[in-house]
């Protein structure tokens, strides 16, 4: 074997199996998988607005508007789809951001201007 062998080749590279994810995501039903989105939007969005341990550290509050919104347009077309037992704390969860970006923003937004106020109307302290 001369120096430009390899005894040992690198291992191919690993690939997601798709039929098994989907196997996986056909057996979901559709309310839990809004539910999980809109709880990973809401978390992503309460570190992006600085309320978790770190606060600061992590704060981004153009990244925390964006996924308000994107949460916000979730729940507008989600909610009627599933029961009130898993609508309620979300739109809870919800207002809670907004209300929390609304107070974390230096220059205000009017009402109805802030993150996901298009699908929300105003919100108010």
């Amino acid at each position: 074997m001369g120096p430009m062998s390899d005894a040992n080749p690198a291992p191919e590279p690993q690939h997601p199996d798709f039929d098994d994810m989907a196997r996986d995501i056909a057996e979901v039903p559709a309310v839990e998988v809004i539910v999980t989105v809109a709880v990973n939007l809401m978390s992503a969005a309460a570190v992006k607005t600085g309320l978790t341990e770190d606060g600061e550290k992590h704060k981004d509050l153009d990244e925390a508007r964006k996924l308000i919104h994107a949460l916000a347009g979730l729940l507008d077309a989600g909610v009627p789809e599933i029961s009130s037992f898993h609508a309620s704390p979300l739109r809870d969860g919800l207002k809670s951001l907004q209300l929390a970006f609304r107070e974390a923003s230096l220059v205000k937004d009017e009402p109805g201007q802030g993150p996901g106020e298009k699908y929300t109307g105003p919100v108010y302290g």
